[in-house]
């Protein structure tokens, strides 16, 4: 009896740990993450603030995900942040693209949206994005706007 228990317990631990693979194979073709280990490419970016922006975060052409931010890094000459870009081979970006950092919402997360330009060479791997738009903050915009209320009221 005690052999027939411990078959099936092996069993159960066998089932348990093949739901749980294909579950892990399922959300990892989902979430892209195969397709960055399969390869790809890099591109960089230097922005002037990347509020929002960290690894992983989405990276995006016409609001579909196509890469994700691979590592972003102070430059201490520039003081710029550096974003590098893991891109599908399978999509080759115009060298006048632009890079822009936008908003899910109000509330909701940051993400690159990548705009393809128009010229006739692509960006090859490692070559740096020139057109970039850093984050915009809404705290700052919601000051500059009170600050232009309250002078506009001092004036009158």
């Amino acid at each position: 009896m005690n052999s027939a228990a411990e078959r099936a317990e092996l069993w159960v631990g066998a089932a348990v740990l093949a739901v749980a693979g294909s579950f892990l194979a399922w959300s990892s073709a989902g979430s892209g993450f195969a397709a960055q280990l399969s390869g790809g490419y890099e591109l960089r970016a230097a922005f002037p603030n990347v509020d929002g922006i960290e690894v992983g975060t989405d990276v995006r052409v016409a609001g579909v995900r196509v890469g994700r931010v691979a590592a972003v890094e102070l430059n201490p000459q520039t003081y710029f942040a550096e974003a590098r870009l893991r891109i599908p081979d399978s999509i080759r970006l115009p060298s006048d693209s632009a890079a822009l950092i936008q908003s899910d919402g109000l509330l909701g997360g940051s993400y690159i949206e990548l705009q393809p330009g128009g010229a006739p060479e692509n960006l090859e791997p490692g070559d740096e994005i020139e057109d970039v738009q850093g984050a915009v903050s809404l705290i700052s915009l919601m000051m500059k706007f009170v600050d232009s209320q309250a002078s506009e009221d001092g004036n009158e």
